[in-house]
This record gives structure tokens, C-alpha cells and sequence, in this order.
């Protein structure tokens, strides 16, 4: 980038350096908006800043100062929320980047949180190397490495850790460490050597 000063000669002429990948080409403040997908309206996006780098090698958004994002269904429905505190979208992947205080909601009303998410739109699949917290009404799931539809209905972890399973009357009797255990107990507590079925 060159600029120019308004004396003969070019006396004052400045070189200045200018690098697309850090230097946004668009700033928006107190951002609302609603995104199409081939005509229908599938995303709300809200956000207090929006940095918009298309000049960069690889064109990307930042959101510095958090994402607030809502899924619609075809019927305009909300089929998932997401929030964080830090997020990125890269163009040509068509993946979103969400880092800190990472919180999803389904249709379920289930609750996914982690510091990092991945969300592959081009490949409809949410995904995740780190920590994970499930709450499904009394149920919570705990672990490392995650996978999900980005729907987030059908998922899985890949390294359970610990987490808390509601009994129920159907329970088999073989699951009960203690015969004279009463039938109402609450939960059923397990490790990282309890093997989780979403099947």
C-alpha cells in the first residue's frame, strides 16, 4: 500500500506494509442478522462485533467479543442454539471455530458445553478433541472427543470419563452392586471403564 502527499515529485511518498490476514477489510458493531440458505432463512446471528477478513490467504470472519447464533428448521423453527465466547468462520470450509464457554442447546433441550467445538457445515458434523459436558434431563455425560450431527440429536464421546445415569424400575437387578440396595435410588454414577451406548 502506497500513500501520497499532494507535493510534486512524490517528496513524501510513504510504503506502509499491509497484511490482509490481520487487518480486517469490514468492521460491523451490534450485529443482528438473519442468514439464507438456497432461499430459506436457516440462521439468526447476533454478536457485538463482527471483523470480516475476505483478503486474507484463507477468508475468514472473527467474532472477538462472542456469538450468539440460532438454527432455524425449514418451518422456522429453532433447531439448536450456540453460544461462545471467541468464534471464527473460515469461507472456503464452511466451518465454524468456537472457543470458550462453548454452550449448545437441541431441540431435546439437551446441553452440550466445551472450550472448543467445531462445526462443519459443509459435512453437517459437529466435533470436538476436548472436554465435553452432556445434560439431558437427569442424565449427564462427561468425556474427551466428540462427534455430532449438527443437529446434535445423534452423537457420541470418545472417551468417557465419568458421568451420572438415572435408574429406573427396568434397571436389571445385575446392575445393582447390593441386593438389599432400595429401588428408588437416584443415579447410577460411572468411570472411565463404563462403556456408553448411544445406539
Amino acid at each position: 500500500m502506497l500513500l501520497f502527499s499532494c507535493k510534486d515529485k512524490g517528496d513524501n511518498l510513504i510504503e506502509m506494509t499491509y497484511d490482509p490476514d490481520s487487518v480486517p477489510t469490514m468492521i460491523t458493531t451490534s450485529v443482528s442478522q438473519l442468514i439464507s440458505d438456497s432461499g430459506i432463512t436457516r440462521y439468526k446471528l447476533e454478536a457485538d462485533l463482527w471483523l470480516v477478513f475476505d483478503k486474507a490467504k484463507e477468508p475468514y470472519s472473527f467474532f472477538p467479543d462472542g456469538l450468539y447464533l440460532e438454527r432455524f428448521t425449514p418451518d422456522f423453527e429453532i433447531e439448536a442454539t450456540v453460544k461462545a465466547d471467541t468464534a471464527w468462520y473460515y469461507n472456503a470450509k464452511d466451518m465454524w471455530k468456537l472457543k470458550q464457554n462453548v454452550h449448545v442447546e437441541n431441540m431435546e433441550g439437551e446441553q452440550f458445553d466445551s472450550e472448543e467445538l467445531f462445526w462443519d457445515q459443509k459435512n453437517e458434523r459437529v466435533f470436538s478433541e476436548t472436554y465435553i459436558e452432556i445434560k439431558s434431563g437427569a442424565t449427564e455425560l462427561k468425556g474427551y472427543g466428540f462427534e455430532s450431527n449438527q443437529t446434535m440429536t445423534d452423537y457420541r464421546i470418545f472417551r468417557p470419563h465419568d458421568g451420572k445415569l438415572p435408574f429406573t424400575e427396568a434397571v436389571s437387578d445385575s446392575v445393582r452392586q447390593d441386593p438389599e440396595e432400595p429401588d428408588d435410588a437416584e443415579s447410577l454414577i460411572f468411570d472411565d471403564e463404563t462403556k456408553i451406548n448411544e445406539d
